[in-house]
């Protein structure tokens, strides 16, 4: 769908009109890239405030990222209370979900994660101020119940995302539910249908199915993850199809109906049957959209771009067409892929920016890329199709994780791809497999630092470990591999 090149005009905002305040540095938005742009700007000794208009944390802390962590965590308990039983002879079983207790574990990480963003802010000086926020000119802002300010070095807009929906589709947060609120709607569903493979679908449909639900998960492309390497997205199909999850790749979604018990769905499959689903819950994970509604851009000068995204002329600074205006976050086109961690960096660079600090951009390259299902994925720089699509000479290897004994340990298969310049630094690595979120930060420092193979090589990994596979996957590359085929 194509995004309006300029923003659709929203009524002023209103609220009591006060003399002009004046602060070094105004932030519109108070989620991951807006509180670190916050916090860092304060450090440096600029006058800091922040304008948030629901709670500082944003979707990643109070919808997204720690919410679903928490419950992706307690999945993870319940097959390993499976594994127990069915593969070491341990008598244990699940007798009951108590959703109530799930729900209430999971609001007290969040409260005490909320509170302790808030206590930050607090003890660094940054006046939070609640309420929507709007551009009135290129260093002028006017905040809903406070009044108009003025920013003496920048603005930075970091208001974030929210989730798309599908043509004739409306959530209502029991029967049909976003990313947004499916953790929030009411119970476990006996049965999920879930729309959309990438990173956050695949989340959703690993954490019904370890809850016990029958799940049916679409993606239009003809791969999951499709931003990932091919050998990634063939290796977590596997091992979701194996933990019974319906995979239907290449299938278009064509309508659903609500129904007293449920959702009816229709979906023409890769081989253009029109199937339909009937099931419990309908979650649409389709993708997420910049939000700038009611933000004033026209009045400062900008405009969004076809896809809805406020795009930097200077991607070195995060700096848009107007000077002293930054953006950080999901309102950021690609190369940045709307990812907290991601953001938090971008805070950094534009907070040191406006204090005139040096600051390195940021590389995007060799930023992680993670999904936290059951196998989890995690990944960093090129994968093999892009680094051949740009004309590198380029050497794979791959290596099963139940290669070394830690992976036959955890008996949950998964797989090392590392790509490579032929004789030369290493583009790529991708893993696929348990824990391997926890194992991406060293190969985030090697794509980051441009080693080649036999650079890696030299260092020796602990014993037993899974991370001894990445360590072999490299001894092959450099000509020293103790187990190559």
């Amino acid at each position: 769908m194509t995004e309006p090149t300029t923003e659709p005009q929203a009524e002023t905002l209103t609220g009591p009109v006060t003399d002009d305040a004046v602060a070094d540095v105004i932030v519109i938005g108070g989620g991951t890239g807006g509180y670190s742009t916050a916090l860092r700007a304060a450090a440096l000794g600029l006058k800091v405030v922040l304008a948030e208009r629901d709670k500082v944390g944003g979707t990643c802390l109070h919808r997204g990222c720690i919410p679903s962590k928490a419950m992706l965590h307690a999945a993870e308990l319940v097959d390993g209370i499976a594994e127990a039983r069915e593969r070491w002879g341990v008598k244990a079983s699940v007798d009951a979900i108590d959703w109530q207790a799930l729900v209430a574990t999971r609001d007290d990480i969040v409260s005490r994660n909320h509170k302790g963003v808030e206590g930050h802010l607090s003890h660094a000086d940054v006046q939070v101020l609640p309420g929507s926020a709007q551009l009135t000119g290129p260093r002028s802002v006017f905040i809903e119940g406070h009044g108009n300010f003025v920013a003496r070095r920048g603005i930075v807009l970091a208001t974030g995302s929210r989730p798309r929906m599908l043509p004739g589709l409306e959530a209502d947060g029991r029967r049909v539910v976003t990313s947004d609120d499916a953790l929030f709607a009411p119970g476990l569903p006996q049965s999920v249908l879930v729309l959309g493979g990438g990173a956050i679908g695949v989340e959703y449909a690993s954490f019904h199915r370890s809850m016990g639900a029958e799940v049916t998960l679409v993606e239009a492309a003809d791969r999951l993850v499709p931003l990932e390497d091919a050998d990634v997205s063939r290796h977590l199909t596997r091992g979701l199809k194996k933990r019974g999850i319906d995979v239907q790749t290449g299938a278009r979604f064509l309508e659903a109906s609500v129904l007293e018990e449920g959702i009816r769905a229709s979906v023409r499959t890769a081989r253009g049957e029109i199937r339909t689903i009937e099931a419990e819950r309908l979650l649409v994970a389709v993708g997420r959209a910049p939000v700038t509604d009611g933000l004033g851009l026209a009045a400062a000068g900008l405009a969004v771009d076809e896809r809805g995204f406020v795009a930097p002329a200077d991607w070195a600074r995060l700096e848009t067409a107007i000077p002293g205006i930054h953006v950080v976050g999901d309102l950021l086109p690609p190369p940045s892929l709307g990812l907290a961690h991601a953001s938090f960096a971008e805070g950094l660079l534009v907070a040191e920016t406006l204090a005139g600090v040096a600051s390195a951009p940021v590389d995007y390259r060799a930023v992680p890329r993670v999904t936290y299902s059951s196998p989890q994925t995690a990944s960093v720089g090129l994968t093999e199709a892009d680094a051949r699509n740009r004309g590198h000479d380029v050497v794979v290897n791959t290596m099963p994780l139940t290669a070394v004994a830690k992976g036959m340990v955890h008996g949950q298969g998964g797989v090392v791809k590392v790509v490579a310049e032929r004789a030369g630094q290493v583009l790529g690595v991708h893993l696929v497999g348990p824990n391997v979120s926890e194992m991406i930060a060293e190969s985030q420092l090697i794509v980051g630092w441009d080693a080649e193979p036999s650079d890696v090589a030299r260092h020796i990994h602990a014993h037993p470990t899974l991370s001894e596979a990445v360590g072999e996957t490299f001894l092959t590359l450099a000509g020293r591999g103790l187990h190559q085929q």
